[in-house]
């Protein structure tokens, strides 16, 4: 068999026959795998020399597409396109492309006449990816580029001076974005808690990003220094002006050394101002009024002594919300001819958190609900000092016989011009402890008329319920609040805080109470809860209107080269 496979040749071609008798014979594993057994004839020899490719397709099987031509490598891939189908019945490809167009994505630009509220807005609810990149001039001298740190740390202490004036949490973003997007870092995302404020910045998708965040300790109601820091941004986000980074820093110092526009005692004249008016607004004389009066600037001192002694504001707010409870119960006692009911519902007017309220609703409907969440756990613990103040010197008055009724009707007699001008003085009153511009104070106050005006149109005379009386009055203040504010380029809070004073849910708030405090926990809980549909109605109603008021201008839109494109929308929970 070795001489027969040696003569026919094998991998080492013929050899003589003495040669392969003088071998060694091989051993069956060094034969050749491929070898046919006896009987079976040897394949044709190949052609040339040189064997095919392993890879070489079987007979049978079909012949491969030609490969496809290198191209560019922003050329489109060669997927499948789209098939529609023709007259002819034959599928045809579409117009438009299934991936991005060879010559890339057209360049995007914010209209500049908008409000840097809405284009700043609008480009936080659009993917990094999709925004556009800044249109002006770069404001660093530097080659490098922007001072990061810098830019960074300014931006946080703008968002941490907003949101400590409770500005809403959105608002808080679009003022730091706007003002990290105007010194060229484009790839920002801010992010803002009820405490925390924090930014990443990121070069690139290769770069390390760079994250900075700040801390909210301290809450100081200030609508002036709040105006102050929203002219600020304004004037960082515009390309009119040229704002550099130590201008912007001293100006921020500035704003942080302005002394408050109104004195502490004019603060507490203004707290005994609102009393008295609420008072009116729900029924009382002038001996009600004093007496509001008298017990809300009482329980305003109480309130400022707590607070320098370092207690939380917990206590504060049980400490001014007894007071004015006092004093009802005091009326009673002695036999005047007065409604106590009015007298504590006044003081109420005073102290319950009503911006707070809203925000944490504002921030809830716009997404933010972690922030939402905290505010309105702050708004509870609030309200439960307040229920504690009062419920502890009504307690007391009903232990001492003081004949509190929880049905005594509060403002029975309709009086709606003494009603209106008590509606336009409580929210004068609301502005000065507010700390709002002088500038601001008389559209407050006229938008606080309106409101009440509304709510009495609707309530008194046409018979509507309170809840969506107070809906629709509330929309109105937020609607005209927001008109105003994108006509200033400023906040809406100093239009809208104040002039919802007169819808507070105090009357509600105080017969709740009662019915707690006599043991009529049916009639009480009843009171809560209505106060609680009112608070809310507030709220949504605020909101609405401005997100009317942005309807009513001009959207600002995404403009392209080659068309419009519409800026991405908020997830929508999928």
């Amino acid at each position: 068999m070795v001489a027969d496979t040696q003569r026919h040749g094998g991998a080492h071609g013929p050899e003589r026959a003495e040669d392969a008798e003088d071998r060694k014979p091989q051993s069956d594993e060094a034969r050749s795998a491929f070898t046919p057994p006896l009987g079976v004839p040897l394949p044709p020899p190949p052609e040339d020399e040189h064997p095919t490719s392993e890879f070489a397709l079987p007979t049978g099987l079909a012949q491969e597409s030609p490969p496809e031509p290198e191209g560019s490598a922003f050329a489109p891939p060669g997927g499948r396109q789209p098939q529609t189908p023709d007259g002819n019945g034959r599928n045809r490809p579409s117009a438009f492309p299934a991936f991005t167009p060879p010559q890339g994505i057209p360049a995007v630009r914010l209209s500049k006449d908008q409000p840097w509220q809405d284009r700043m807005r609008t480009m936080l609810r659009m993917p990094v990816g999709d925004r556009p990149l800044p249109d002006r001039a770069e404001r660093h001298e530097d080659e490098s580029g922007p001072a990061v740190p810098r830019v960074l740390d300014i931006s946080l202490r703008i968002g941490e001076l907003l949101l400590a004036g409770g500005e809403g949490a959105e608002d808080v973003e679009a003022a730091m974005f706007g003002v990290a997007h105007a010194y060229g870092l484009d790839r920002c995302e801010p992010t803002v808690t009820f405490t925390l404020l924090s930014v990443t910045y990121q070069p690139s998708l290769v770069d390390d990003p760079v994250t900075a965040s700040r801390t909210v300790r301290r809450r100081v109601t200030d609508y002036t220094r709040l105006s102050a820091v929203y002219r600020l941004v304004d004037d960082i986000t515009t390309e009119d002006t040229e704002i550099t980074l130590e201008e912007a820093y001293r100006r921020l110092a500035d704003i942080r050394r302005n002394r408050h526009p109104y004195p502490g005692w004019a603060l507490t004249l203004a707290a005994g101002l609102l009393s008295g008016s609420a008072s009116t607004l729900v029924g009382g004389g002038w001996l009600v009024f004093l007496a509001a009066a008298a017990g809300a600037m009482l329980g305003d001192r109480l309130a400022w002594l707590a607070s320098g002694r370092g207690l939380p504001e917990f206590y504060q707010f049980v400490a001014a919300a007894m007071p004015p409870a006092a004093m009802g119960v005091t009326l009673v006692l002695v036999h005047a001819e007065v409604k106590p009911s009015a007298v504590i519902t006044g003081g109420l007017f005073a102290l319950i958190p009503g911006r707070a309220l809203v925000a944490g609703v504002q921030d809830g409907l716009t997404g933010y609900y972690i922030t939402a969440s905290a505010r309105l756990l702050e708004v509870a613990y609030l309200i439960v000092g307040i229920v504690t103040g009062v419920l502890l010197v009504l307690v007391v008055g009903v232990e001492l016989g003081a004949g509190l009724k929880p049905a005594e009707s509060l403002g029975s007699d309709y009086r709606p011009v003494t009603q209106i001008v008590a509606a336009m003085l409580l929210a004068l009153a609301f502005c000065i402890m507010l700390q709002q511009e002088r500038s601001t104070v008389l559209a407050a106050t006229l938008n606080g008329g309106i409101a009440w005006t509304v709510y009495g149109a609707m309530n008194n005379v046409g018979g509507i319920s309170p809840v969506a009386a107070t809906a629709v009055a509330a929309g109105l203040v937020g609607l005209f609040g927001q008109l105003l504010s994108r006509y200033r380029y400023a906040s809406a809070l100093p239009y809208v805080t104040a002039a919802i004073g007169p819808l507070l849910p105090g009357s509600a708030t105080y017969f709740g109470l009662l019915g707690i405090a006599q043991g009529d926990l049916n009639a009480g809980l009843g009171s809560l809860t209505k106060a609680v549909a009112l608070a809310l109605a507030i709220a949504i109603g605020v909101n609405l209107g401005g997100e009317l008021a942005r309807l009513f201008l001009k959207r600002p839109t995404v403009e392209a080269e080659t068309g419009e494109r519409r800026a991405a929308k908020r997830t929508r929970g999928f």
